[in-house]
């Protein structure tokens, strides 16, 4: 909102604005995601297929929640491997399991709403900049008009989120701790041990992934996918600026055109995955085969016969559109698939901090391959150029993927977190032993 201040002669101030906004958005997506797997363990239908879950431990000194309340069992862990774990990580049979179901099920839900509203604000943004563009204001400042459009998203952000913190419930477990005993404590003072912690836990959320073999898979497959989704819209949006020589109207409605199919998409998948059969990993890789269209059919241009025709490889800007229709079809389904799916690795209690590590995985990797297809562009002076490099950046993670086996991670990922409470008990009772010792020896 305080985008409608910031003028041409203070744009520094808006970089900054930009690096605060950013930061809180990455921030807001971790939590949210945090969210999932603690609906679905404390969904009715998954309590009632399960045996009774138990109540929360207090939380350790240092944040993290100890034995939370989740839906997997501790036979899970304890178990033999299944025979469709065994037979092979993609080839397993049989149907998954009501707790990736649910997952995917209202993962794909919100991702279909959130494009939903997407799409809702964009044409008020639209309209909004069309009418402001006719009347004087545009002419006090050219950026008027486009500030007003961020204050009205703006809005937009700030009233829902007094919608989700009135009728969000808590997280399971008690908050954080930021006392000190020692008396009162500063407010930067407990922002710094905030950071500290912060920095500390995804440290320790690394530490514990290295061991989970089906997590680090996964994690190396989203660094490759969310690099290429961010490449593609990158260069598409370039590419029709630049070489389709498209208007700011037009690529708005091409926003809106990819918007309006992702919503379809996140709707659509389920439908699919269930009609089909498919599993979420194989979901997954049939979205990134359907991705591949994309650089495919703009490298089609280079084929002499169609550079011809003058059309057929996005060579006119028409064609741009049912790519965009295919770009959000596919953005939809890995969105909700890819973090419904990660959740049934994460261990109970641990959801918070390795979807930190998932949104890290995701920023991390986004700037790679923007910056080879910038090289590529500066090196050919052609947008198309970077198709050669997109087409195999898509196809990377489908063996990756293919690679998961969601059984055997969610049986790690439970067995992992009764070997971290069982560490923390046995910390405990070393404490209390020495604590015990001292007090003794003072009496």
């Amino acid at each position: 909102m305080l985008f409608v201040f910031i003028a041409p002669p203070i744009f520094v101030l808006g970089a900054l604005l930009v690096v605060i906004g950013v930061t809180c958005l990455g921030s807001s997506f971790v939590v949210l995601n945090s969210f999932l797997p603690v609906l679905v363990a404390n969904d009715p239908s998954i309590e009632k297929a399960s045996k009774p879950a138990e109540e929360l431990h207090p939380m350790s000194p240092d944040g993290e929640y100890i034995h939370p309340r989740d839906s997997f069992s501790a036979s899970d862990a304890e178990s033999g491997p299944h025979p469709a774990a065994e037979a092979g990580s993609g080839t397993s049979s049989g149907p998954a399991s009501p707790e990736l179901q649910l997952s995917t099920r209202i993962s794909s839900k919100g991702v279909g709403l959130g494009y939903c509203a997407a799409v809702l604000v964009q044409i008020l943004s639209i309209s909004l900049l069309f009418t402001l563009s006719k009347t004087s204001i545009s002419k006090v400042s050219g950026t008027l008009p486009l500030r007003f459009v961020l204050l009205l998203v703006g809005i937009w952000w700030f009233s829902f989120t007094m919608v989700t913190r009135k009728w969000l419930r808590a997280r399971p477990g008690p908050p954080l701790n930021t006392a000190n005993t020692g008396g009162q404590v500063k407010r930067w003072r407990v922002w710094l041990r905030l950071v500290g912690f912060a920095w500390k836990s995804l440290w320790k959320t690394v530490k514990i992934a290295v061991q989970l073999r089906e997590v680090l898979v996964f994690l190396a497959a989203w660094f490759l996918l969310s690099d290429a989704m961010a490449t593609v819209s990158g260069t598409a949006i370039l590419f029709a600026r630049t070489e389709l020589k498209m208007s700011t109207t037009l690529v708005g409605l091409l926003s809106i055109t990819a918007t309006l199919s992702g919503m379809a998409g996140a709707f659509l998948w389920p439908v699919v995955s269930r009609r089909f059969g498919l599993k979420s990993n194989h979901t997954i890789m049939l979205c990134i085969a359907l991705f591949e269209i994309i650089p495919l059919y703009g490298m089609l241009a280079y084929i002499p016969v169609f550079k011809k025709w003058g059309v057929i490889g996005l060579q006119q800007p028409w064609e741009i559109f049912p790519l965009a229709i295919v770009h959000g079809v596919v953005s939809g389904g890995l969105s909700s698939y890819c973090r419904s799916f990660f959740g049934l690795l994460i261990p109970p209690g641990s959801e918070a901090a390795f979807y930190a590590l998932y949104a890290a995985t995701d920023k991390g990797s986004s700037v790679i391959g923007p910056a080879i297809v910038g090289m590529l562009i500066d090196a050919t002076g052609q947008v198309r150029s970077g198709f050669f490099f997109i087409a195999p950046l898509i196809l990377m993670p489908i063996p990756l993927i293919w690679m998961v086996n969601a059984e055997k991670g969610r049986r790690e990922g439970v067995a992992m977190a009764q070997r971290l409470e069982k560490g923390h008990e046995t910390e405990m009772s070393e404490q209390t032993e020495e604590a015990e010792g001292l007090l003794a020896r003072g009496i």
